[in-house]
């Protein structure tokens, strides 16, 4: 159970960062405050969990397509930011998958 939610923690807390590094606070907030909803033993927390994940990925994809733009116009290489955005963006939907398995909806009730 704790493998499965720990992935979910990791990817609020990199989006966190994220968001520090821009200085956006408010969203920073509810990013490292998201985790805690694991607490809460109702599946509406798994399922806003899950929602914030997709979010989160979507996010990641749009830094990802500002980057490329920016460094294509810059004329440099944007292949390592790309992979490595890119993993982020698929680790964090991974962590939202993971929220779906069988052993942790037998602990959140209805």
């Amino acid at each position: 159970m704790k493998l499965r939610t720990l992935p979910m923690i990791l990817s609020a807390v990199l989006l966190a960062a994220h968001f520090l590094r821009s200085y956006s606070l408010l969203p920073m907030t509810i990013c490292l405050l998201a985790p805690f909803l694991l607490l809460i033993k109702r599946r509406w927390s798994l399922v806003t969990l899950q929602l914030l994940t997709i979010l989160a990925a979507i996010i990641w994809s749009s830094t990802l397509s500002g980057i490329i733009q920016q460094r294509i116009y810059e004329q440099r290489s944007w292949t390592a930011s790309a992979i490595i955005l890119g993993v982020i963006a698929l680790f964090t939907l991974f962590a939202g998958w993971l929220l779906n398995s069988s052993q942790v909806k037998e602990r959140y009730s209805v």
